[in-house]
């Protein structure tokens, strides 16, 4: 089903779409929260530290091409919204073998660098082996990561984000199924885990992509749509390159906090492993609803309906606040029973660092919304360079002061909490700042927002 955001009731709208999307991404977050439960239940705490690190590692490696496909993505909505049909059909062809090779590099690359990219994440020797064993897996599944986060972003640009919910239902039951066939039944350890993942990962690249090519046909491309011309790439590029950077520079980041979390041992790799996974879990529906907004923003933009944004923005901000505080609300006050989802109860050290780490960065969850509206809203607007920016605020803090933070021995490991809302905040407030300042006295596409 397809939602044009260019008509009909603002708030019902946005929220309409913005449900699958958000159903979806919590469906592609159990891949890992699958693998973090099961293997922290029944394999320990170390397999549970290498299974958390690596998900940090992977979120980097493949942050590249999918900054690049929500770049794309913008592009896609804004021809939507001009009803630039033919055009949006060569943007498409341009773009997926643009992605698809840098994503085949990308995937080659890390499989000829894995122990060069351990020694550099200080992954303690105990934990080495294990995340050795389950990153050569795990890797199997980035392209097919590729693939489906390309045709998802296509279909939610054009007001489609129902399908993409359906495969991430299918292989989110398939690796639950998986995992425990292959962990607890055939005993194959963090290797199972992780073949579970890459199995139910390529269910739904593969998925999406058919349904795409054989049910959508007005959005295959022709013979007279399959050519790449320099104008295309150009314009590709300029949406995509720098959302792709934003994206590196915050996954990269945050790969640089868990290398120093890493550096605490492996009872502090455990708790961040497990709270990390909750933490993700409380705020992507806010990330989800930002790139819902960002969607509509994209298609009014390209329709020109300055109105209809302004409107958007006023009742996506009413809603994220709410969200917001249900959530921390949720995650500061459930704080322990929610990490004994992954730890057991008998583990009083993880469990403690834990919760400290959840009641900190739980309590400030209106702060990365806020971002993530921001991030979503200059994507939209063809301004991809402030969302670098607020990223460098917010990462550049949170690494900075981390590191600052933590070499001080009375405040240790309660830096790095600390340091993730102060950055946020920070970020939050220099978006806000420039689009008062800027973005109401520069006109856009057809006047000023």
């Amino acid at each position: 089903m397809q939602v044009d955001l260019t008509k009909g009731a603002v708030t019902k709208n946005i929220i309409i779409f913005a449900i699958p999307m958000i159903c979806g991404n919590l469906l592609q977050q159990l891949y890992n929260v699958v693998d973090t439960l099961i293997v922290g239940k029944f394999l320990g705490e170390k397999a549970l530290a290498a299974v958390g690190s690596s998900y940090t590692l992977l979120t980097f490696i493949t942050s590249v091409f999918l900054g690049m496909c929500m770049g794309c993505g913008a592009v896609f909505s804004i021809r939507c919204g001009e009803k630039a049909w033919e055009k949006l059909k060569e943007n498409i062809f341009t773009a997926f073998v643009m992605i698809a090779v840098f994503a085949l590099l990308v995937n080659g690359a890390v499989y000829l660098l894995t122990d060069r990219i351990m020694s550099l994440l200080n992954v303690p020797g105990d934990v080495y082996p294990l995340m050795r064993e389950y990153l050569l897996v795990i890797f199997a599944g980035i392209t097919a990561t590729f693939l489906y986060n390309f045709f998802a972003s296509l279909l939610r640009a054009v007001g489609n984000s129902v399908i993409p919910l359906v495969f991430l239902a299918i292989s989110a039951v398939a690796n639950i199924i998986l995992d425990l066939l292959f962990v607890l039944y055939f005993d194959w350890g963090v290797a199972g885990a992780a073949a579970a993942t890459v199995i139910a990962q390529w269910l739904s690249g593969l998925g999406s992509m058919a349904y795409t090519l054989l049910r959508c046909r007005e959005l295959r491309p022709g013979r007279s749509q399959m050519r790449i011309r320099a104008a295309g790439i150009k314009e590709l590029l300029s949406a995509s390159v720098l959302t792709c950077m934003q994206q590196s520079v915050m996954n990269f980041g945050i790969l640089m906090v868990q290398g120093l979390v890493n550096s605490f041992g492996s009872v502090v790799m455990a708790a961040f492993a497990a709270a990390a996974k909750i933490d993700s879990f409380a705020y992507m529906p806010l990330q989800d609803f930002g790139n819902a907004f960002s969607t509509f923003v994209a298609q009014n933009y390209g329709a020109g309906e300055e109105k209809r944004i302004k409107k958007g923005i006023r009742a996506s901000l009413f809603m994220m606040l709410v969200f917001s505080l249900f959530v921390s609300t949720v995650v500061c006050l459930f704080a322990r029973p929610l990490l004994l989802l992954f730890i057991h109860a008998e583990e009083t050290e993880i469990l403690s660092v834990g919760i400290i780490y959840l009641r900190i960065v739980g309590a400030f969850y209106f702060g990365i919304g806020g971002l993530f509206m921001l991030y979503g809203l200059y994507r939209a607007i063809n301004r991809p360079g402030m969302s670098l920016v607020l990223t460098i605020c917010s990462l550049g803090t949170r690494v900075a002061l981390a590191y600052l933070l933590s070499a001080v021995p009375a405040i240790g490991v309660l830096g790095i909490w600390w340091a993730v809302p102060i950055g946020w905040l920070l970020a939050d407030f220099v978006g806000v700042a420039y689009y008062l300042v800027r973005c109401r006295e520069k006109p856009g596409r057809s006047g000023t927002l």
